[in-house]
């Protein structure tokens, strides 16, 4: 049992109102099942709005700037094809990870019926969060963002406008994996395409005077002593001004080296919680509060395969695919364990009727973790 410091409380959660069950009220309109999940937050809504203009503006200078104008229609299609491809996953799995419920834990539903209906026994408590009136099953935490209880929650990432949680934290590996893809994808071109034309002009250049490179070193010409005027066409690398795509490109390869170098970390870093079974906050918890006693862990393998949905498959990096529907939360797991008596010694406690001192056999421990 993961044993919680005296001081780790806020001062609101030790507000007596907040200690009575019979004050929370469930919501009279319920959300229906199914229903879309959309954070109405004005920072998240703006950061997924500048993800997917930075993405369009990738799309239109790999497009307009480099592919289109270029005579090597082999090379254009057949990159056109594999940015456009992952372009689309990436918007599709940052559409899922926005509008995906990460994992919400039911609202209100820490009423003084709902506790007695889980008929606590002597040892068992259970854990009610303060802001938003529920019961917190293990590994819940509350988003004040999203202002709900999250099951698994890892963190909240404004980029997506939502918590990443139990039910959409593939979506957000996804979102991650392809955007780091599209970006290094992206860098690689525009790589290519400076190099072509430097080249290409270099060599219109020469032709213009009708020598070659050999010659013209031979001569030492400087092109300030040549008077005619140069006929050299560059629509063949862009259709835009020479000045104009210089600057288009220089932008692409910022946004493309900021989001390849941010992106990996992220995916780095979720790869990482997946395969040790333990989100971000739980990470700072336990770094936090060394001696405290750490929970048991899944496999590698079978976190991975819970998360992705099932054995290894192309479904993995489909964003389409939703993962492994996990199970309904059932009565033994809002309850929780407690190791010791010393366990609930610094803890604030909730009865069915008011006393001095509160049951060992049917209390609510209120604890945000």
């Amino acid at each position: 049992m993961m044993l919680i410091p005296a001081h780790h409380f806020r001062d609101i959660e030790r507000k007596p109102q907040y200690l009575q069950p019979e004050k929370c009220i469930p919501p009279p309109h319920p959300r229906p099942a199914g229903a879309m999940w959309f954070i109405r937050d004005g920072c998240g809504i703006a950061c997924a709005i500048v993800t997917w203009f930075l993405v369009l503006y990738a799309e239109f200078v790999v497009l307009f700037v480099m592919l289109i104008p270029s005579r090597d229609y082999v090379y254009s299609v057949i990159n056109g094809l594999v940015f456009n491809l992952l372009a689309f996953l990436a918007l599709a799995s940052h559409c899922r990870a926005m509008l995906t419920d990460p994992g919400a834990v039911p609202k209100g539903n820490a009423t003084k019926e709902f506790i007695e209906s889980l008929q606590l026994k002597p040892g068992q408590v259970v854990y009610k969060c303060p802001k938003c009136c529920s019961i917190k099953p293990d590994r819940a935490h509350h988003c004040s963002v999203c202002k709900r209880c999250i099951r698994k929650m890892d963190h909240h990432c404004p980029w997506v406008n939502n918590c990443v949680g139990e039910n959409n934290q593939k979506y957000f590996v996804l979102f991650t994996m392809y955007i780091a893809l599209i970006s290094l994808h992206a860098l690689i071109m525009v790589g290519f395409h400076f190099l072509h034309c430097f080249e290409e002009d270099w060599t219109n250049l020469l032709r213009a005077y009708g020598l070659t490179r050999e010659e013209t070193a031979e001569a030492r010409m400087s092109l300030h002593e040549i008077k005619q005027p140069l006929k050299v066409s560059s629509t063949e690398c862009s259709s835009f001004s020479p000045p104009t795509t210089v600057i288009l490109l220089i932008l692409l390869c910022f946004e493309g080296l900021l989001f390849l170098i941010f992106t990996s970390v992220m995916f780095g870093t979720q790869v990482h919680s997946i395969c040790t079974d333990e989100t971000g906050i739980e990470s700072l918890q336990r770094k936090k509060q060394p001696r405290r006693e750490r929970r048991e862990r899944r496999g590698s393998w079978k976190s991975v395969k819970e998360t992705f949905g099932g054995d290894f498959s192309l479904n993995w990096f489909n964003p389409f695919s939703g993962p492994r529907h996990p199970k309904p939360l059932s009565d033994r797991d809002w309850v929780r364990q407690v190791s010791s008596v010393s366990d609930t010694e610094n803890t604030e406690t909730t009865t069915e009727e008011p006393s001095e001192e509160p049951k060992d056999e049917d209390f609510a421990e209120v604890v945000d973790e």
